[in-house]
């Protein structure tokens, strides 16, 4: 993180010593080949566009002193990458080790400074290959593409290093048989765990899918380099089995985790090998009434032990009931199969229930690494945990006694879901505050998957700005002094100012700091900012600050699933409507988006939140009764 140790009011000299405000942790692997992908990790590292980023080495190789700069690449605040691209590149000969320090810099564009962090002491070895040995192999399951666990030395970790692979020589007992049968000798391609550790699934090639017996030996490669050590094994296949529905209650679009063994999907051996399941049993639906249900359905293979079904309303299942708005519960047995090359097998039916829930709307918020960059501008970037704070407590309460979720971490549980992007300037160049760059309008919230971010090419070519999301640093239109980062708006407010250029560098504010932060009086209601005295100027601008972003996330979300006019073609409220969230932008305040100076908040009104409530419906009563007409 970056700590300001003093403000500079316009015309005071910056300092220009390095300031030593990062953090480095671990470096990491500790061998590395041509391809690998150097880890770094610490606090505070910086996105790209604040300035180049450097791992600085200093030390020796084989008595030699070294000196390396190694451009490094923003991953997340706590991750860099650099690319080792081999001893002789850097003028260091095919293999040794370096013994030193290592540090991280960066040159930020923002104030001209060197932020380093302290010196850590390393030691990395580097080869021009590895040859992997084997030492011992765990194989704890007994179905196809269980994994085998193989510890030993020299595994390749992926990527542009490649990977290591396990050749799997023997013979196959069908059940029942007495005779093992020679089969021919199959790789299967690792996934390295570190250097010393590699998981290998018993893939359907190596013996096929029908229940039976192989044995044989097992041993390593990296390419060409075949590897030291052999493992004599034996691997029993069973039929596949399905342990329980992990997921008890979806709806559209979610994903539906089933665990078990003996699972296959597709692969370059068998492009159409697949697992299938069966459901036979009786659906009784929320609002009374049954229905039996008889389909087969194709989830995802994940690995051997996990399969994932998407509810959808394209397959047998969603022809047959309404996954949309339909809820109940099904219950019955649900019998797993698989198939790979000519050969079939099934496993046994298990009982199973699943409940299913009308549909709801998944959002990942997705702040984008220009976000802190221009709080940054604003003197605020220490307060961007409490800002996404704000913002998620306004979207929410927006959205409250609708089915919409947020989420700040990409969703891991449903295939569809929409995206929105909060970054810093406007990439279109127009200085928009925020863009539905979605192609036409969803009326029904029909697509559930909508991305409000990006480049949408298709949005492009009909005339319309290709960029969406929502853009934080066009809020410096509101400023009567916005500098370099935006002309001044039409609707420009001294507010904005009271409000921000106490932590404005630019304009000689003292940026925030997380002790400030920490005793920050945060505003109760929208007529208490803005204020006087630190404490309350900190609580104010972080308030005003999350309202903006926040209400305006809310309004480009709301027009993505078909708002305003719900009814017909037009995108915002018909005039200009007192504290209405969908008027058209030239009819929305400043202080009613940042909701102080008594204005504010931006509600939805009557007819656009029962268009809500019937799209993504919950049950629950509006908190807001008395919502205005607006049309």
């Amino acid at each position: 993180m970056i700590v300001w140790l003093a403000a500079c009011t316009p015309g005071t000299a910056l300092p220009t010593g390095p300031v030593q405000d990062l953090v480095l942790q671990d470096v990491g692997p500790e061998l590395l080949v041509p391809g690998s992908r150097l880890v770094l990790e610490g606090i505070g590292w910086l996105p790209d566009l604040a300035g180049p980023t450097a791992l600085l080495m200093s030390g020796e190789v084989d008595g030699r002193a070294v000196e390396l700069e190694l451009p490094a690449t923003y991953v997340d605040d706590h991750h860099l990458e650099v690319s080792w691209t081999g001893g002789p590149s850097l003028g260091l000969g095919d293999a040794g080790t370096f013994t030193g320090t290592a540090r991280v810099q960066t040159l930020l564009a923002f104030d001209g400074r060197l932020h380093r962090s302290d010196e850590l002491s390393v030691t990395l070895g580097f080869a021009p290959e590895l040859t992997p040995s084997l030492v011992s192999v765990e194989d704890p399951g007994d179905h196809v593409n269980d994994a085998l666990v193989v510890s030993g030395e020299g595994f390749l970790l992926g990527g542009d290093e490649g990977v290591t692979v396990a050749r799997f020589d023997g013979c196959f007992t069908p059940l029942g048989a007495s005779a093992c049968e020679r089969v021919p000798m199959a790789e299967v391609a690792g996934h390295a765990l570190d250097r010393s550790t590699l998981v290998v699934p018993f893939a359907p090639w190596i013996a096929g899918i029908s229940p039976g017996t192989w044995e044989g030996e097992l041993t390593l490669a990296n390419g060409d380099l075949e590897g030291e050590g052999s493992a004599v094994l034996t691997h029993r296949i069973r039929v596949p089995v399905v342990d329980r529905v992990a997921t008890a209650s979806a709806s559209l679009g979610q994903l539906v985790d089933i665990e078990g063994a003996g699972f296959v999907g597709p692969s370059d051996a068998d492009p159409s090998a697949v697992t299938l399941l069966r459901l036979d049993g009786t659906f009784r639906a929320a609002e009374g009434g049954t229905e039996p249900v008889l389909v087969t359905l194709v989830p995802e293979a994940v690995d051997g032990g996990l399969v994932r079904y998407v509810v959808n309303e394209e397959d047998a299942l969603g022809r047959s009931l309404d996954v949309r708005y339909g809820a109940g519960t099904f219950r019955g047995t649900l019998t797993p199969s698989v198939a790979f090359g000519s050969d079939e097998v099934e496993g046994a039916a298990v009982d199973v229930e699943l409940a299913l829930r009308p549909v709801r709307q998944v959002v990942w918020l997705r702040f984008l690494p220009s976000t802190w960059e221009s709080l940054r501008h604003l003197g605020l970037r220490e307060a961007r945990e409490a800002v996404v704070e704000r913002v998620v407590e306004v979207v929410a309460r927006d959205y409250a006694g609708v089915g919409v979720e947020l989420r700040l971490e990409e969703p891991d549980d449903y295939a569809l879901f929409a995206t929105v992007e909060v970054g810093g300037p406007d990439p279109n160049g127009l200085g928009l505050l925020g863009y539905d760059n979605t192609p036409g309008k969803d009326t029904d919230n029909l697509r559930l998957y909508d991305r409000i971010g990006g480049l949408n090419a298709v949005t492009q070519l009909d005339g319309f700005p290709g960029y969406g999301g929502v853009f934080v640093e066009s809020l410096f239109a509101f400023s009567e002094h916005p500098g370099d980062h935006a002309a001044v708006g039409e609707d420009a407010d001294p507010a904005f100012d009271l409000l921000f250029d106490p932590f404005r560098p630019d304009r000689g504010g003292v940026p925030l700091t997380l002790d400030e932060l920490a005793s920050a009086v945060i505003p109760a209601s929208n007529t208490d900012c803005p204020a006087s005295g630190r404490q309350r100027q900190v609580g104010c601008a972080v308030f005003a600050l999350g309202n903006l972003i926040g209400t305006t996330l809310s309004h480009e979300l709301a027009h993505s699933m078909g708002l305003a006019d719900p009814e017909g073609d037009g995108f915002h409220n018909t005039g200009d409507w007192q504290d209405a969230l969908m008027d058209g932008g030239s009819y929305r305040t400043f202080r009613e988006r940042a909701e102080v100076a008594g204005e504010g908040p931006g509600l939805f009104c009557r007819v656009d939140h029962a268009y809500l409530e019937r799209i993504l419906p919950t049950g629950e009563p509006d908190p807001v009764p008395d919502r205005q007409e607006c049309y």
